[in-house]
């Protein structure tokens, strides 16, 4: 929701102002507009493979998303720990194999489902209790282990975002291109009124304006929402990591 306010407050501060004193009529070049989303969607396309497409599109939307992970869940989560190591501690380890290998059906883990409908946290919660249960590893190999998988599943949630972030730093270039085209189409037109050209020109500047409008006030703080989801994700891993280990 605030990324919508955000863009409110940019579209006001630009378009905004500058209607107080000019024409938004000048700044409607259509085929400038479709020129650059063209552009950045063929960069999109070009630069990323069929996995890292899929997970750019999927984590756009949700970026309009409020976040999960507020208080309430961390306040479940830390409840369903505390219920299952004391279930192991009062009837030993082996008491847990059915909860962990059937979490969705399990007695403890089914009075948390804001938890259980987290299959990240659930398969990282299970998995090592599972090895906690069946494994012979000390709590330094087990930590090890957690870290290597918290690094992994880090740089894997990180890719759309630097995905997104180079879009935004690509789409100024785009804009420059677009604007080059234009002065390209005014060159061949010398000759032509001075108001027919002033008129060129300034279409052609358009594509300038709107790649770097673009890029800064609309693509770049999507990148940061989501950097901003990927750090806010990782402390729940940290918490099962510390409370297990």
């Amino acid at each position: 929701m605030l990324l919508l306010v955000g863009y409110v407050i940019v579209l006001l501060s630009s378009v905004g102002t500058y209607a107080v004193h000019g024409s938004l009529g000048a700044l409607w070049v259509p085929l400038e507009y479709i020129a650059i989303i063209g552009l950045t969607v063929g960069y999109l396309v070009a630069s990323n493979g069929p996995r890292s497409l899929k997970a750019v599109l999927g984590a756009i939307p949700s970026v309009l998303k409020g976040s999960h992970l507020n208080k309430t869940l961390y306040m479940d989560l830390l409840a369903m720990l505390f219920e299952i190591l004391s279930k192991v501690r009062k009837e030993g380890l082996m008491s847990i194999e059915n909860d962990i290998e059937n979490p969705a059906e399990s007695a403890v883990f089914s009075k948390y489902p804001n938890i259980v409908h987290d299959h990240h946290a659930m398969e990282f919660i299970c998995d090592y209790l599972r090895m906690m249960v069946g494994g012979n590893l000390n709590a330094f190999e087990i930590e090890n282990l957690m870290d290597i998988e918290i690094e992994t599943h880090h740089q894997e949630a990180h890719v759309p975002a630097h995905t997104v972030s180079k879009i935004a730093d690509a789409t100024p270039a785009f804009g420059i291109v677009v604007a080059v085209m234009g002065v390209v189409n005014v060159m061949g037109s010398v000759g032509a009124p001075p108001a027919v050209l002033g008129k060129m020109i300034g279409g052609a500047l358009v594509g300038t304006f709107l790649g770097i409008l673009l890029a800064y006030g609309f693509v770049a703080p999507i990148a940061g929402q989501l950097e901003q989801k990927v750090e806010e994700e990782g402390k729940i891993f940290q918490v099962i990591k510390t409370v297990l280990l």
